[in-house]
């Protein structure tokens, strides 16, 4: 059965499917709607993406995309590992500003669930590695927003790597968190 454990922010689901191997190699379902329903999570998956990172310390994020065209994502590691961060930017939330990292690899067999409201970002902390992700939305540039993947107020522990973090150009200048107005409301 595949495995669901909520972490301090219980939105934030980290999913470990089932893994049956023998002499041939190995056999998983790293997707079943029906144990995700059962679980309580109803999302309509619209697309797979996937993203290579050659080197150690290459971040990606913390990305969202705002109404309407929001983005729950699950991710997961095809090859290499990260250190996976979910970040509560939902306004009247009691977790707003708190964060949730959990290390996913090809070994752990493990997922991310991060639903709308949440941005995301990773780091490798293994070189060549790929990440697929299902999201719930389509990419809209004129929807994207981006947060300082290591705002001080966030005091995210990202990995000491050894090596200087690789970033694109967007995410050097993202603003930080205290000038972002969410546009994301906590129903909760």
């Amino acid at each position: 059965m595949t495995e669901f454990i909520r972490h301090a922010i219980p939105e934030v689901v980290e999913v470990i499917p089932p893994k049956y191997g023998d002499h041939r190699g190995f056999f998983s379902e790293v997707f079943k709607r029906s144990a995700f329903a059962d679980e309580g999570i109803d999302i309509d998956w619209i697309q797979d993406s996937q993203s290579f990172s050659t080197a150690v310390g290459t971040v990606r994020g913390l990305h969202f995309q705002v109404p309407p065209v929001g983005q729950d994502k699950l991710v997961r590691v095809l090859r290499g590992a990260i250190y996976d961060v979910a970040v509560d930017i939902r306004k009247g939330s009691p977790s707003y500003g708190k964060w949730v990292g959990v290390e996913l690899s090809v070994e752990k067999w493990n997922q991310l669930l991060v639903p709308i409201g949440f941005a995301h970002c990773f780091m490798t902390i293994a070189p060549d590695t790929e990440v697929l992700y299902k999201v719930s939305g389509p990419y809209s540039k004129e929807h994207e927003g981006a947060i300082r993947w290591n705002d001080p107020a966030l005091k995210i522990d990202w990995p000491e790597l050894g090596v200087e973090p690789t970033l694109s150009d967007k995410d050097v200048v993202a603003p930080l968190l205290e000038d972002f107005d969410s546009p994301f409301i906590y129903e909760g």
